[in-house]
């Protein structure tokens, strides 16, 4: 009897492997990067008490434990084994992230998993793997943006290691990521990539003024800096969410009759006057925040197309929404905020 059910509980694993066998391949890509890190990380204790590792480092990993126990203690946000453990890049990209656009519609390539739901984006751990996946992209006729991702969460099923390249971030930047991640372990709603991803995002900068206000000061250099990187990042994106508006106004006017050489010389003059006035953009950061802080200037030799102002959408799009939400109806009390949204969305 248990043969028989062996042998049929294996049919269907094949018959499940033959029918998505992309989704299983892809899957196997994912787990196989996945336990590569987690089998070569090192416990945070272990690097610690390793006299080989400098001092500089060892004082990053201990603020990244102290950002941890803020995020827990202080915002409310879930307990988690993540951040327990290191792992060492050596220099090397650890994960790239692609997205693709209709090349006259602001409307995003959608990839479906399992449990997880939709996504606008599909990672991968290999950048071969990526990299074909772009060129079948572009075969489609999509618009594409391939970029590397600083960190990822694993929303709690696994316990995500300290990736070596977060220690070159200044403490607001690495305040911010670690929060922001910890954020998805805490709520992430199936099928909501856009609204899981602004939460995140607010969560992350709004943990982040507390912490450095907490342990530096408000008037603190680190404070300031942190406050003037927001201030250009929020007039940035404004800005590019204004050009996405502009571009969607256009691509409505565009009839199924409309020529395609007249469509694509529309669409790249718009995109062009988007980067060239972002040139107008006021930046109050001090220079050591720039040389820290990647600066979000457009490219003007590589004009960016519809992927990257799809990124804007999802990452950006509600920010003001929660913002909103969280001074009028909560007066600013976080904790009774997270708490209202644990309770209203269904987490995974």
């Amino acid at each position: 009897m248990w043969k028989k059910i062996g042998v049929g509980v294996l049919l269907v694993l094949v018959v499940l492997g033959l029918w998505q066998r992309e989704l299983v391949s892809y899957g196997w890509m994912q787990a196989r990067g996945q336990l590569r890190i987690l089998w070569n990380t090192k416990p945070v204790d272990e690097v610690l008490a390793d006299k080989t590792y400098p001092d500089s480092l060892k004082q990053k990993i201990a603020l990244i434990r102290e950002i941890k126990r803020f995020a827990i203690d202080s915002l409310g946000l879930d307990k988690s084994g993540s951040y327990e453990s290191f792992y060492d890049q050596q220099g090397k990209p650890i994960l790239w992230v692609i997205t693709a656009a209709e090349p006259y519609r602001l409307v995003a390539r959608q990839w479906n998993f399992p449990i997880l739901g939709t996504f606008s984006y599909k990672g991968f751990f290999e950048k071969d793997r990526a990299d074909s996946t772009v060129a079948e992209l572009k075969r489609e006729g999509l618009d594409t943006r391939i970029g590397e991702v600083s960190a990822w969460s694993t929303l709690g099923f696994l316990n995500d290691p300290i990736l070596s390249s977060f220690l070159d971030r200044p403490v607001g930047s690495l305040a911010e990521l670690i929060i922001h991640e910890l954020t998805h372990g805490t709520l992430f709603i199936k099928n909501s990539l856009e609204y899981n991803e602004n939460l995140a995002d607010f969560v992350g900068e709004y943990g982040a003024l507390r912490f450095l206000a907490q342990k530096y000061g408000t008037s603190s250099p680190v404070y300031r800096d942190y406050l003037a990187t927001k201030a250009f990042y929020e007039r940035y994106d404004q800005h590019i969410l204004r050009g996405t508006r502009t571009l969607d106004s256009l691509y409505r006017t565009f009839k199924p009759s409309t020529a395609v050489v007249v469509k694509d010389s529309l669409k790249w003059q718009t995109i062009r006057q988007i980067v060239v006035s972002s040139d107008t953009i006021t930046d109050e950061r001090s220079k050591d925040s720039i040389r820290l802080v990647k600066k979000r200037r457009l490219d003007k030799l590589n004009l960016p197309n519809n992927a990257y102002f799809i990124g804007y959408l999802t990452y950006r799009k509600q920010q003001n929404r929660f913002r909103q939400e969280f001074d009028t109806k909560f007066g600013g009390d976080f904790n009774r905020y997270l708490t209202y949204l644990k309770q209203t969305y269904p987490s995974l």
